[in-house]
């Protein structure tokens, strides 16, 4: 058992614990979160040894083998296996002392050393470091690499697999998840539901820690606070408690009763329509959770797209790839406004490639890529992190795309990224990752782009901005493409699945669920397509192109009612606006005086001919979401 007892810790001039206690049960998994900057590496180090604590007392770790994911990526000469296998440095040592024996032709010894090496079961370690590797993505030919040839992503692959290789009663692994792909990610969540030690890990994955932890460990206000489950358990226990304080969520008040009106209106069809659902799931989440995201610091759309055409971009029976070495073939993907895509495969299958293939970052082998008359795109990745200029503030960052704004229309944009006052005209320098990424970001949004292309946007990103996140992305009207580990943000984002898997891109039938399924069930090594997604199972080249050609049609006929229905949404989302602006002028006393007769008579008359105006629209959405749920049953 572990015990911290009344902790106080100070970074410079910051207070990050304050008489903070928690206990860790042995064989317990916690999750620890918390915003970023609240002290969760801090206590890491005071676990580690590395720090102390200005006051109180840390007991039980005497005797306790600790592993540590290190985030530092450090150059070495050893083999990516090798490396790993120094992760177990009683066993490292061993080898390194065998070799030094058998070179020397000290028999004794080195008969001694071997069976030190069986009480290691070092016999087995070349094995586990493999399966390891190959759980994380690394390719058997890669193995024999040397360490400092890879990049820093790879890297932290490599010191989360000498994590796990070393033998320990605690394991401690900050963000274990960033820079993997949802392959690699599921495999590392069903190898953490298999350790026996006691694992407290920092991750801002909330379905990644409702799958390995039971307790959640929350940093806030300067204390240690238990809540039992994982991060939905947490959300639900906080909210209770928050629900006592009305004064702390009144904003999302407003939102909910939008909401409710969208589905009182569409009941009818509440089953089948997808717009009329995805609200219900948004209520369901807001009325249950919202309350643990009432004091988030973030809140931040993207901007509405103007002009836009459709379609907005398509690739049209493209190669893709590098060189010349192609690693798609005969790939049409068409975006049109409100279309949200996300992609599924497993590392290196090709989604980098396509996603670089639609930005024109990466030119075409063959076929053609269209663009729509208005197309802006904007694009984020983990490199965009790597060319922001560091000495130049966030206010200047966004200065340098738009000369002409004004200063303050910088400055409440940047606040939404909680850039406030001095932060945002600060160089970035020693900004965290987190802060960087959040900048990215805030670049992207203020470009006002109507296809947005996302790969793993939510690095580095703590809970509260990945819930501000997905928010933004669900208001956002232009056309969306996604490539995330994160489940939830891919669950309540997109409606469309891609599978990019043996150089094909196709629609995927199944569900996250289901690919969830499918990757835990599967040899990492030797991944094939999902039973349950169809369209990636074996077919000669005939069936194939069959099946494309039946998707194309199938699209076609779709396009034109999903395009009337969303112009259609966006008639009755401004009518609603008006709406509620004429009838906020209707609650004012002072019109129902006797001489406001005439403006409170125009204003009925007003209000009554824009209710029924919106009976109207929403009577032919009714209609034309009938129409479209038909053709889509029918399979054409």
């Amino acid at each position: 058992m572990i015990i911290l007892e009344n902790i106080a810790l100070r970074r410079g001039q910051k207070l990050l614990f304050s008489d903070a206690s928690a206990t860790l049960q042995p064989g317990q998994k916690l999750a620890l979160i918390g915003g970023n900057g609240c002290g969760k590496s801090s206590l890491f180090a005071l676990l580690l040894d590395d720090l102390q604590a200005d006051a109180g007392d840390i007991r039980g770790l005497k005797g306790l083998r600790i592993s540590h994911m290190a985030q530092e990526t450090e150059t070495s000469d050893l083999t990516a296996r090798d490396y790993v296998i120094a992760g177990d440095e009683a066993l490292y040592q061993v080898l390194q002392d065998l070799a030094t024996a058998d070179a020397a032709g000290d028999y004794e010894q080195s008969a001694t050393l071997h069976q030190r090496m069986e009480e290691l079961d070092g016999y087995s370690a070349e094995r586990r470091a493999e399966q390891l590797l190959l759980g994380l993505g690394f390719q058997r030919e890669k193995m024999e690499a040397p360490m400092s040839s890879f990049s820093g992503g790879w890297r932290i692959r490599l010191n989360l697999a000498r994590a796990l290789m070393a033998p320990s009663d605690l394991m401690l692994l900050d963000e274990p998840t960033n820079h993997l792909d949802l392959d690699t990610t599921l495999w590392l969540q069903s190898w953490l539901q298999g350790y026996r030690g006691t694992l407290l890990m920092i991750s801002h994955d909330r379905d990644f820690i409702d799958a390995t932890c039971e307790r959640t460990l929350e940093i806030a206000r300067q204390a240690l606070t238990a809540y039992r489950g994982g991060y939905s358990d947490y959300e639900r226990q906080r909210a209770e408690q928050m629900a006592q304080q009305q004064a702390q969520y009144d904003k999302q008040q407003r939102r909910i009763a939008d909401i409710e009106d969208f589905v009182r209106r569409f009941r009818a069809k509440a089953t089948k329509a997808r717009q009329a659902q995805s609200r219900l799931k948004e209520l369901e989440r807001m009325q249950k959770v919202a309350q643990a995201h009432v004091d988030s610091p973030f809140s931040f759309s993207f901007p509405q797209p103007g002009k836009v055409s459709d379609p907005l971009l398509t690739l049209s029976d493209a190669s893709l790839g590098h060189g010349d070495r192609a690693v798609l073939t005969k790939v049409s993907v068409s975006l049109s406004p409100g279309d949200r895509i996300g992609l599924l495969g497993k590392n290196g299958a090709g989604k980098t490639t396509l996603l670089k293939s639609l930005t024109g970052e990466l030119p075409l082998m063959g076929g053609e890529r269209t663009e729509g008359a208005h197309l802006q795109i904007g694009y984020f990745d983990q490199q965009q992190l790597e060319v922001l200029d560091l000495d130049a503030s966030a206010f200047l960052h966004i200065q340098r795309l738009s000369p002409k704004a004004r200063d303050q229309e910088i400055l409440d944009f940047l606040g939404g990224f909680d850039f406030r006052g001095d932060r945002a005209k600060e160089a970035i320098r020693p900004f965290s990752g987190g802060e960087k990424a959040r900048l990215a970001l805030a670049h992207v949004a203020w470009q006002a782009p109507n296809v947005l292309i996302l790969d793993e946007p939510t690095n580095h990103l703590d809970l509260d901005m990945r819930h501000a996140l997905e928010v933004a992305l669900q208001d956002y009207a232009g056309a969306i493409v996604l490539v995330s580990h994160d489940r939830h943000l891919l669950r309540n984002s997109v409606e469309q699945l891609l599978l990019v898997n043996e150089g094909t891109v196709d629609d995927y039938a199944g569900d996250v669920e289901t690919y969830e399924k499918w990757v835990l069930s599967s040899n990492p090594a030797e991944a094939a397509a999902p039973a349950a997604a169809p369209i990636a199972a074996p077919e000669d080249s005939g069936d194939r192109k069959a099946r494309r050609l039946a998707a194309a049609n199938q699209r076609a006929q779709l396009h034109p009612l999903k395009k009337s229905l969303r112009q259609l949404e966006q008639r009755i989302e401004k009518g609603q606006q008006s709406l509620r602006a004429l009838q906020s002028k209707l609650a004012d006393g002072d019109l129902y005086a006797e001489n406001a007769g005439g403006e409170l008579a125009e204003l009925l008359t007003q209000e009554g001919q824009l209710k029924g105006e919106l009976a109207e629209l929403e009577n032919e959405w009714l209609a034309q979401q009938e129409a479209l749920d038909a053709l889509e049953a029918s399979g054409v």
